[in-house]
């Protein structure tokens, strides 16, 4: 079975009087430093030793989050302050510096704010953060409806996009509220009251902040929760909780599950299955239909997203499952869910390929099939904010390589430079038309030349774009999908 693990590096481990490579502070005398009770609590701070990326040794400022005793050896739960929550852990006393401990204040009445409840009682107080980057004044925001055209610029750039000025609108700009990744930092706002799945952060608590499962049997692979989920408390403390990789039922045992596949039928996920090519096909599932599935697919999704929450009504959502096939059926690789009715024009609540295919071209082939379904309907479409720090990354590569494909296959006309409009790449792609508007800012396509606003693809941009393109292998072709939308506003019940 193949060992699958979160694609950034753990902590590395050092034994008592090892001696390591360690830039940071040697470690403390365990009695160094100690609370007036004798112990380190819960709301500590502390530098803790883990190895990074390039292998190294550094000590981050992390924080207690729990303490366990096992066999006599107190195990420290610890979160890295401004590092992702997937790398939190548990460590041993030894990676602790306790030299440099900071400890919860007293207690006190945790003020509100807006009606929410604020940091939680003992902690040191945390700062609240808005990474908002304000675009300039000087920087250009062309119209939606105004002609762009394509010339040649004194060899600093293979060819230009101008767009004539018109009126100015309020864009989705680089690092607004909408797009930052960071809105966990500042007072939340209340989630919709359909189906949305953005996590309401205000409710967190000490439990949700901590994973609760070790590890997942998934078909042949082994795979390490990022977060926690909220599955039942009792399979919690198993060293490995089994899944069936069809119907996504969970058991406690190897013999638990090797019993149920004997009496499992399925061997592709329920629903219908609107797209097949090769060995890749998606699976339409009805979240009304297929209740019990969908919610399994829930539990399973909530282990490696953060910025979601877990509705076991999943009745207003359809789920899109990818799926490889072999000789043994169709193993699942990713989903992404939407809701059936949305105001707001989602075409994505959550999305997720899992960690075993991971940058293997998935992630964009998930985003893809969502835009080809919008396409059909006749509809613009944009993910459901927050994402994740990994949604992120696909969402805005994918935008960056399609608009970039568009702006590329524009040929002139009777010798005329072709023109573009911002509403014309929209209806092309189904992408909004902030997320366009987004992206081109992003690129830093947009200047100001001579009267007009133009956007200027340079050489390095280009060709970026097309080693980038040589290696995204995998692409939907839109006459492998077999796809009708369906009007769920005229339906009474879904």
């Amino acid at each position: 079975m193949a060992e699958v693990v979160s694609p950034v590096p753990g902590a590395g481990r050092r034994e008592p009087g090892e001696v390591g490579r360690a830039r940071g502070p040697p470690v403390a005398d365990p009695g160094a430093a100690l609370s007036p009770q004798g112990e380190i609590i819960e709301g500590c701070r502390l530098p803790v030793l883990r190895r990074n990326q390039d292998n190294e040794d550094e000590w981050p400022l992390a924080e207690i989050l729990s303490v366990k005793d096992i066999s006599g050896r107190k195990l420290f739960y610890v979160h890295y302050i401004d590092f992702n929550k997937r790398l939190d852990e548990w460590v041993t006393h030894e990676r602790l510096d306790l030299k440099k401990i900071q400890f919860p204040k007293k207690e006190a009445k945790t003020p509100t704010k807006n009606g929410l409840p604020g940091s939680r009682p003992g902690s040191p107080e945390r700062e609240v953060k808005r990474k908002v980057e304000v675009v300039s004044p000087a920087t250009p925001v062309p119209s939606e409806t105004a002609p762009a055209s394509v010339f040649p610029q004194n060899g600093s750039a293979r060819r230009a996009v101008a767009a004539q000025p018109g009126r100015k609108r309020k864009s989705n700009c680089l690092g607004t509220d909408e797009d930052s990744q960071d809105s966990s930092d500042g007072i939340p706002s209340a989630p919709r009251m359909t189906g949305s799945l953005v996590s309401d952060r205000s409710h967190d608590d000490i439990v949700t902040r901590m994973k609760n499962i070790e590890c997942i049997e998934l078909g042949r692979h082994r795979l390490k929760p990022w977060y926690f989920s909220p599955y039942p408390q009792e399979l919690t403390a198993l060293p490995v909780l089994y899944l069936c990789e069809f119907c996504l039922k969970y058991g406690r045992s190897l013999k638990c599950l090797q019993r149920h596949l004997t009496k499992c039928d399925l061997r592709h996920p329920p629903g219908n299955e609107i797209y097949r090519k090769g060995t890749i096909s998606f699976f339409e599932i009805d979240g009304r239909k297929n209740k019990s599935y969908s919610q399994n697919l829930c539990l399973l999704a909530k282990c490696f997203l953060d910025h979601k929450t877990l509705y076991y009504d999943t009745d207003p959502f359809l789920f899109y499952v990818m799926t490889e096939y072999d000789c043994k059926g169709f193993h699942i690789v990713g989903y992404f869910s939407k809701e059936k009715e949305s105001t707001e024009d989602y075409n994505v609540a959550c999305i997720l390929t899992l960690p075993p295919y991971q940058r293997r071209g998935y992630g964009k082939l998930l985003i893809e099939f969502s835009y080809e379904l919008s396409k059909v309907e006749g509809k613009t479409g944009t993910p459901e904010k927050p994402l994740s720090d990994l949604g992120l990354l696909s969402y805005r590569s994918y935008w960056s390589q399609t608009i970039l494909e568009i702006l590329m296959g524009l040929k002139s006309e009777s010798g005329e430079r072709p023109q573009i409009t911002i509403n014309e790449i929209s209806e092309i792609t189904s992408i909004k038309k902030e997320d366009v508007i987004s992206t081109l800012q992003y690129l830093n396509l947009i200047n100001y030349y001579k009267g007009q606003y133009i956007l200027t693809l340079s050489e390095d941009i280009v060709d970026g774009h097309e080693r980038a393109m040589l290696k995204r292998l995998l692409r939907i072709d839109s006459k492998c999908l077999h796809f009708t939308p369906k009007d769920w506003s005229k339906r009474g019940k879904w």
